[in-house]
This record gives C-alpha cells, sequence and structure tokens, in this order.
C-alpha cells in the first residue's frame, strides 16, 4: 500500500461500523469479444457459445456471452478499485466464496462493475481479519445484475510487536 493509499484506509473497527452498508462501486469493464477470446484461451473453454459468433447468433442469447467465470474473475481488479483499503494490512487473499449465482450472462461488447456491501468482518486471531463481501456484478443498462456472490477475504495485518524496533 502507498502512503497516499495507507492514510486513506480504514482500521478495522471503522470497518465494523460500516458493515450492511454499500462501500463501494467500480468503473465499468468493457466485457468484448477479445476479452472473451483470451479468456477462453487460458481456461481452455472454447464452447461456442462464447468464441463463435456465427453461432452464438442462432442461440437465444443472439451472440457471444462471456463466461460466467469471466465475470467472476473481474471481482478482484474491480475489488481493488472500490472497496476500502485496510489500515495495517501486509496482505489480503481470497479466501474463497460462499455463495455464488450467475443471474444474467453478459453479451460480448457490454459493460460490467462491481458493487460492494460489506457484510460481516470477523476477527479470526490477532493480525487476522476475514472481510465477508456481498458482491454484485452489474451489466450496463440491464436491470438483472450478471451475478451475485458472498466473497471471503482474508487480511493480515501488521500487529504491534512488528511496529517495534528490534532490539
Amino acid at each position: 500500500m502507498t502512503a497516499s493509499e495507507d492514510a486513506r484506509a480504514l482500521t478495522v473497527d471503522k470497518l465494523k461500523s460500516l458493515i450492511g452498508e454499500d462501500v463501494g462501486v467500480s468503473s465499468w469493464y468493457l466485457i468484448d469479444q477479445a476479452r472473451i477470446d483470451s479468456f477462453a484461451d487460458v481456461t481452455q473453454d472454447h464452447q461456442f457459445i462464447h468464441v463463435d459468433p456465427e453461432n452464438a447468433a442462432k442461440t437465444p442469447f443472439g451472440g457471444t456471452i462471456a463466461h460466467g467465470f469471466l465475470t467472476l474473475s473481474l471481482l478482484s481488479v474491480m475489488g481493488q478499485e472500490a472497496q476500502p483499503k485496510i489500515s495495517g494490512s501486509r496482505l489480503g487473499i481470497n479466501y474463497g466464496f460462499d455463495r455464488v449465482r450467475f443471474l444474467s450472462p453478459v453479451k460480448a461488447g457490454q459493460k460490467v462493475r462491481g458493487r460492494f456491501v460489506l457484510a460481516n468482518v470477523n476477527e479470526i486471531r490477532p493480525g487476522e481479519v476475514d472481510f465477508l463481501w456481498k458482491a454484485t456484478v452489474e451489466i450496463e443498462g440491464e436491470t438483472r445484475p450478471a451475478l451475485k456472490a458472498d466473497w471471503l477475504n482474508r487480511f493480515y495485518l501488521v500487529r504491534n510487536e512488528e511496529k517495534q524496533p528490534a532490539c
């Protein structure tokens, strides 16, 4: 975390006071065919509905759609952008998902963004804190979201003894 990010970071106690609140919304991200094709190459998932515009046009979707896992994977960048920074954080990891639902397809050419509600803060042990986010990926111009997920992040904080100068 940079010095300016650290100055704006919130303490765990302050974050606890935000439980139940919408705490961040990311920028819009374009899901174009090039991004879909790149994801297909990385995951080796070349199902026609994602990568073959001609045949995908004959489906009820009317064209190619993003992989659900592509949309889910974008939560990482969206979260980095929109979630509050945690004061004293030295490391944050994805801890998992309790629930993921793909509610609407994202068609090639659409834009998506992430919205994050802080659902819970759980101090596992000193210096180790889990944050549960109600994450929604919205589709620009649509009323139904692409997905909803309960997303767990674990943060490791600098402990008091680590701040002490070595003897």
